[in-house]
């Protein structure tokens, strides 16, 4: 033997051994079920007035749900959709939460916010045609 090698498998590469099946195990068999169990949590979640987003990217709010047929109907400004429950990707916000964190005549304050806003950008148009008006 040359600088003391063994030639079986000692106990330290057993270990080794075990310990790459059990990482394996946890990354590959315990996170996707983790994830697997959120996502049901999220659509057992899911009510009527929760903001949400599909997997396609279009946002909408929840107008009604069928959960013996597995379909959602989305009302996304005014136009009623119908999905797969499956393809809700996730809750921006839940129906409750978007009612205790507004308080009462916030959205008619960003309302007279944005009117005053583009009335400003309409008025500063205005005037920067009329001075070029003048340069002409």
């Amino acid at each position: 033997m040359i600088f003391g090698a063994s030639t079986g498998m000692g106990p330290v590469t057993i270990i080794l051994i075990i310990l790459m099946v059990v990482l394996m195990y946890f990354s590959m068999v315990r996170g996707p079920k983790k994830q697997q169990q959120q996502r049901q949590q999220m659509f057992n979640g899911l009510k009527k007035g929760d903001s949400v987003v599909t997997v396609g990217g279009l946002y909408g709010v929840i107008d009604s749900m069928d959960q013996e047929h597995g379909q959602i109907v989305l009302d996304c400004n005014g136009v009623y959709l119908t999905f797969a429950t499956q393809a809700i990707s996730r809750v921006e916000k839940h129906a409750d939460a978007a009612k205790a964190t507004t308080p009462a005549g916030a959205d008619s304050a960003a309302a007279d916010t944005a009117d005053a806003a583009v009335s400003d950008a309409a008025d500063s148009s205005a005037a920067a045609s009329e001075t070029n008006d003048e340069a002409k």
